[in-house]
């Protein structure tokens, strides 16, 4: 596993762990034990940041909630001070599964505490405000973190989803570590971000950057998901006409990944990598196979050939 920077000194390796799907998103959680034993195996493979959220929970068989903060605790605790810890606050559920936006200091207060004590840490190590809220100014939740780094709570901090703007007024309060976005090779609008990431020396950990797995090649039209939990019924790749639009990217992947004897996920995450030094992909998995498989992307190096080769074909599709 190779390792990289975010920000001014947080090193993380250049692909980590998104624990989300563990218990959320993509219909019932899976057993505990096995999911913690697949994050001591991604810490043997050399992965060093796991992600996760107040609010990744799912139901359990019996009913209780499965809170995806205590998996990653219990999972992470004999090595804990050997890896990134990355949690998020500012976003909740109501009764009817609607998101809602909550970034005051008195929520983040709230938050912290819970998620501190869920995780069985006396500190996070990079505290992220999930979404951004429209009642709360980013001046207000960057002096917030900067109160929560004095106390030692928190070491670093970032914003998920952020744009420019807000990003700018947040750093010039508290300097901003990272930012959170979703990026894979079809979803690109955050790319726009680059210069500014680079002048603030702020790094971008890229959640879905197999676009929920389908740039890892492993579906195919046949392949339906009906589970109103799992978030990949609602999305338009999944579809028959998501397929049609991406058949030749699919199609380039696939026969670089068989010239390199490694798998197309390795070629989607390496390309990712070797865009910039600052972004670090943060694929989840439940599998141990694709454990090692996206571990093996931060081994990948693409020629620039091969890079052209996908932008020229991911600019013609648009």
């Amino acid at each position: 596993m190779k390792y990289r920077t975010l920000g001014k000194d947080l090193q993380v390796s250049a692909v980590s762990l998104g624990c989300m799907g563990m218990t959320h998103a993509y219909g019932a959680p899976s057993d505990e034990k096995e999911m913690i034993e697949r994050i001591h195996e991604a810490f043997d493979l050399g992965y060093t940041m796991f992600d996760t959220a107040e609010c990744y929970t799912g139901t359990n068989p019996d009913g209780t909630t499965a809170y995806n903060e205590e998996l990653v605790g219990k999972a992470i605790k004999p090595f804990r001070d050997k890896i990134v810890l990355a949690t998020k606050c500012g976003v909740f559920w109501d009764e009817n599964g609607k998101m809602i936006r909550d970034s005051s200091k008195t929520s983040i207060r709230k938050s912290i505490e819970g998620s501190l004590q869920k995780l069985d840490t006396d500190h996070i190590d990079l505290y992220y405000q999930h979404r951004i809220d429209p009642n709360t100014t980013p001046e207000e939740v960057a002096e917030t973190m900067a109160d929560l780094m004095k106390e030692g709570k928190i070491t670093h901090w970032g914003i998920s989803e952020t744009d420019e703007e807000y990003l700018r007024r947040a750093d010039a309060v508290c300097p901003v570590t990272a930012i959170q976005n979703r990026y894979s090779m079809i979803t690109r609008e955050y790319e726009s971000m680059f210069p500014v990431l680079e002048e603030l020396n702020i790094g971008l950990v890229a959640f879905s950057p197999l676009a929920n797995g389908f740039l890892s090649g492993a579906y195919t039209k046949q392949d339906k998901f009906t589970d109103p939990l799992d978030f990949r019924s609602h999305m338009k790749q999944y579809t028959d006409e998501g397929f049609d639009a991406y058949a030749q990217l699919l199609q380039m992947i696939q026969e670089i990944a068989e010239e390199r004897k490694v798998t197309p996920a390795a070629v989607s995450l390496a390309w990712m990598i070797d865009r910039k030094p600052y972004i670090v992909p943060i694929p989840g998995t439940r599998k141990s196979s694709r454990l090692k498989e996206n571990a093996s992307a931060a081994d990948v190096n693409l020629t620039i050939e091969e890079i052209n080769q996908i932008d020229t074909l991911l600019n013609q599709i648009g």
